[in-house]
């Protein structure tokens, strides 16, 4: 599976199937996962990366901010995430 940071992931296992997040950071086979709200960058979900499904790259501020490395808040993910499922419900590409 070829996912990086600030990609956004669809969960394919487990109680959270279905659900939208975006990948903040990785280690050993395992993403972690944070959507700003149930799971805050405090905590994120670490989940392995055969039980997620890529779903499409954020092309925002924030995308550059997590790869470099800058201080990212929960609500810019809450945000990235809420404008990356309006431009798909819009019938739009990312």
């Amino acid at each position: 599976m070829n996912t990086d940071i600030a990609d956004v992931v669809i969960s394919i296992n487990g109680r959270d199937k279905g659900k939208r997040f975006l990948i903040i950071g990785a280690e050993d086979g395992y993403s972690l996962l944070s959507d700003g709200k149930t799971r805050r960058l405090e905590k994120p979900k670490r989940k392995k990366n055969k039980h997620i499904q890529p779903d499409g790259a954020i092309k925002t501020h924030i995308a550059e901010k997590l790869k470099t490395g800058e201080k990212v808040t929960n609500s810019d993910i809450r945000r990235a995430l809420a404008e990356y499922t309006a431009t798909l419900d819009k019938g739009g590409m990312q």
